[in-house]
């Protein structure tokens, strides 16, 4: 089952954000999440905050359907126009995510979509995407959901082999999300990522190039590509705690990266994030560049987050406790903490240096900045941008990203 949210300070029952958090927010993108909860079936390496039918029956009601859910999420969008107040920023990303979006209908993403239209505007280049699992959508669904206003769509592929597929429990057949491409070309989708995922057990390296090949003979403008993480709680960790399947291990792992660049980049992919890479820079994820950059952002739905100006906050997970909050007027916020100066430069430095263009170093601080000469002299940070003030992660340097941020930081 999903993670515990974190612990935090009470959110007022209005959703009031405090005052410091609104000033200087004309000069900050705004973007939207929207959480979709629903599943058609839990993979076994999941634990995102969603629920499948036989998991929400007879713990919400009515409240919890996936039938009233579009009207419930309004709500909020409703409720964060009254407390970001007369913000005059329009909406500059939408990204729709879950679960399974288009377990919806079609009629219902645009909907919410349209909410957000009405009570902010939108941008005139704003970046609009929904994720989709490739059994959940046809062509007239697609064309629907672009002639709404969705000008971006991601594909969870995962693999182009059955036998990893079969460990992953994904349900979509190989093919299919190759096909989806072509369909949302057709549409007239300008944008297309394909979701890949490496390190699976029983995954080969020659497994894991047929994937990249397929992924890239689609023609998305994008493709992001994961190591699997097995989430304690979650079904494959059961099943490799039982010996039934083998653990990957991080040499593996650091191998498929390899992989994963060396054809990408042949291919005319460029990193620009640690596990993206991008066709062209229109190509990149924008909203995702929103949470990379410390920007604000709106979480609508059970589970999300948000953050405006420094104050971070949380709902509530249920989808049922959900819509219970909101059918009252109350925020279904669950917590949130107000970060500190210093939690805002460690985040930046977390964040900022997975990018291609780094972060800089006026950031670091003492322990911080002779860790970062260090870096450069044995191979993770690049010489040059270092030299012009900024720390740039080399190749090497990305395989091993958690450990250079974790000395950057001290």
């Amino acid at each position: 089952m999903p993670s515990v949210l974190p612990d935090g300070e009470p959110v007022p029952e209005d959703g009031t954000l405090p005052a410091h958090a609104l000033d200087g927010g004309a000069d900050r993108p705004l973007g939207f999440y929207l959480h979709v909860p629903y599943c058609a079936t839990r993979c076994g390496y999941c634990d995102f905050n969603t629920y499948t039918a036989t998991e929400l029956r007879g713990t919400g009601g009515v409240l919890a359907s996936r039938d009233n859910y579009a009207g419930t999420l309004i709500d909020e969008v409703r409720l964060a126009r009254k407390v970001l107040g007369d913000d005059p920023r329009p909406v500059r990303t939408v990204f729709v995510g879950g679960g399974t979006p288009t377990l919806l209908a079609a009629d219902d993403l645009v909907r919410m979509l349209d909410a957000i239209r009405s009570e902010f505007g939108l941008a005139d280049d704003a970046e609009i995407t929904t994720e989709a699992n490739p059994e959940s959508v046809d062509p007239a669904y697609l064309a629907r959901l672009r002639a709404g206003g969705f000008n971006r769509i991601s594909f969870g592929m995962q693999s182009a082999r059955q036998h990893v597929l079969d460990v992953l429990d994904r349900r979509h057949t190989p093919g299919r999300p190759e096909a989806c491409v072509a369909e949302a070309r057709a549409a007239g989708f300008a944008h297309v990522n394909l979701d890949l995922i490496y390190g699976t057990p029983g995954e080969s390296d020659d497994d894991w190039r047929a994937s990249l090949d397929a992924a890239i003979g689609a023609g998305p403008d994008h493709v992001s590509a994961y190591a699997l993480i097995v989430e304690e709680g979650t079904g494959l960790a059961r099943r490799i705690r039982r010996g039934e399947i083998p653990m990957t291990d991080d040499d593996e792992h650091a191998d498929r990266y390899l992989i994963a660049d060396d054809v990408l980049s042949a291919a005319g992919y460029a990193w620009y994030e640690v596990s993206n890479w991008a066709a062209s820079p229109a190509g990149r994820c924008l909203h995702n560049e929103l949470y990379w950059r410390g920007a604000d952002w709106w979480g609508a739905g059970p589970g999300a987050h948000s953050h405006v100006g420094g104050v971070r906050w949380w709902n509530v997970k249920h989808p049922g406790a959900y819509a219970a909050r909101l059918a009252t007027g109350r925020s279904p916020g669950a917590g949130r903490e107000v970060l500190t100066a210093e939690d805002r430069r460690v985040e930046r430095i977390l964040l900022e240096l997975r990018l291609r263009d780094g972060c800089p170093l006026s950031l670091l601080h003492g322990d911080g900045a002779a860790a970062a000469r260090r870096a450069v002299a044995e191979g993770f940070l690049e010489a040059a941008p270092y030299e012009a003030g900024r720390a740039v992660l080399t190749l090497r340097g990305r395989l091993l990203a958690d450990a250079v941020v974790r000395d950057l930081v001290d």
